[in-house]
């Protein structure tokens, strides 16, 4: 689920915490670091929950109508393609996501169900939920056609869910995008012969956890040796005036420059200038190009990028 651009956004936020409490405690922040990065399986859980809430909201609304004393002919006999929906019942009915939404006690739409309330209205206000339920058909690419629309325009941008994440957690705030993005990938790739959800990684594999790790520390450790790399490249720059998120994002690059040989030059320049573009000031990525251009092209002559595999200097 996560890729090495939000591990860089994790660490540069992990560094950037750290300067500003002036701690210099490893072990405790790279806890944090990795901490905050698991932490993002709550949120997908958590996300996913919204949809199994949604279903279990209705079937149970359907079910309480149905037995009111003076019930209507509809109300006694309701359209239950919805609750039936095959993408929300294989949800509703996965083992494992449901096991891990228990243990990791993901009750946040449970107890705040009025968030479900107000998703459920929307989507019975729209016109593709009304076109779904007065469609005789019931195949499962309409059913996941559905529920992908619901999330993609409906829960995930929803600004009361928004806020709702943003107080439950700040951490989560540059997580939800990449949350909601993998779900999405998820719902449109599920398959009519799928017969268990399966739960996503954090990692793509044990090298891009370790990733996280390595560059929190190696950065740290020689962060000295790092900055004194770019010192002489600041031109018409006080280097006590760099923004402290350039400073950071710099020696980071850096770091990766010299101390991560399967990394290509080309990925690491690119990497952080997008991180720049998102998280610094406006002239910041122009400032880092600079001078990682400036370092790259000194590190090719003075043979210091040590870079394991063709192309990786380039």
């Amino acid at each position: 689920m996560i890729n090495r651009r939000h591990i860089r956004i994790k660490v540069m936020q992990t560094i950037y915490a750290m300067q500003q409490n002036s701690s210099d405690l490893m072990d405790s922040n790279e806890k944090f670091l990795m901490y905050s990065i698991e932490n993002i399986r709550d949120l997908y859980l958590l996300m996913l929950s919204s949809l199994i809430e949604i279903q279990k909201q209705e079937e149970n609304f359907l079910e309480v109508s149905s037995r009111k004393h003076l019930a209507t002919a509809q109300e006694r006999t309701p359209n239950k393609k919805f609750i039936n929906n095959h993408v929300l019942q294989l949800l509703v009915n996965s083992n494992q996501l449901n096991e891990m939404i228990h243990q990791e006690k993901i009750n946040h739409f449970e107890v705040n169900d009025h968030y479900i309330k107000n998703l459920l209205d929307e989507i019975k206000k729209s016109d593709i939920y009304k076109k779904y339920m007065i469609n005789n058909r019931n195949t499962f690419e309409e059913d996941r056609e559905l529920v992908s629309y619901i999330f993609t325009e409906i829960v995930a941008p929803s600004e009361k869910i928004y806020e709702f994440l943003e107080d439950t957690k700040l951490t989560w705030i540059d997580d939800i995008p990449l949350v909601n993005t993998a779900i999405q990938k998820e719902l449109k790739q599920i398959k009519e012969d799928t017969v268990e959800y399966r739960v996503a990684k954090i990692y793509k594999d044990m090298e891009d956890k370790e990733f996280a790790r390595q560059l929190f520390r190696k950065t740290m450790l020689n962060a000295k040796e790092l900055s004194l790399a770019y010192y002489d490249k600041t031109k018409n720059w006080d280097i006590d005036r760099i923004a402290e998120l350039d400073a950071i994002l710099l020696n980071m690059s850096v770091c990766e420059l010299l101390k991560f040989p399967s990394i290509p030059v080309k990925v690491t320049i690119n990497e952080y200038l997008e991180i720049a573009k998102e998280y610094s000031t406006p002239k910041s990525s122009i400032f880092i190009n600079g001078i990682l251009d400036a370092l790259v092209k000194e590190y090719k002559q003075e043979d210091k990028l040590n870079k394991v595999g063709r192309g990786l200097i380039e």
